[in-house]
């Protein structure tokens, strides 16, 4: 069976409260909930995983490239500038998907520019929290 880690980054615990015009009114605890049934349909391990710290992110990220077949990884802001992060996603060598709840091209121009997806098999942004499932769906695929 396989493993997919999920990692939320900075303010996406404040799902549903952090300006709903943009992430919409679902919680936290709602994306979790979409994430395990969709780890149930496609017959995978799922678990997630969520700071505002990048290093903790980092340091998870450096513990599933043993653990886990594949991320799916919401960097939050640190898409925008965490060399970092880019950094242990390319040491990794296990496939990491890019994920975005809102179109971030259709945001504030920085948003426009992700330091991360060099380094990732694909990014998926713009459909809520359907971007995730879309990302093990493809995770899942790469894997075929």
């Amino acid at each position: 069976m396989k493993k997919i880690l999920v990692i939320n980054g900075p303010n996406l615990n404040l799902l549903g409260e952090r300006e709903p015009g943009v992430y919409g009114n679902n919680t936290y605890e709602d994306l979790c909930d979409s994430l395990m049934n969709k780890a149930e349909e496609l017959q995978v391990k799922c678990e997630v995983f969520q700071s505002n710290h990048e290093g903790a992110i980092i340091d998870k990220l450096h513990s599933a490239r043993v653990s886990y077949d594949g991320v799916v990884l919401n960097a939050g802001a640190f898409t925008h500038y965490s060399y970092a992060l880019r950094d242990a996603i390319s040491a990794i060598k296990i496939p990491v998907v890019e994920v975005h709840i809102s179109n971030v091209f259709a945001r504030d121009e920085f948003r426009k520019n992700s330091v991360i997806a060099p380094v990732c098999k694909g990014s998926i942004s713009g459909f809520g929290f359907a971007s995730y499932l879309m990302a093990m769906d493809a995770l899942v695929k790469y894997y075929e």
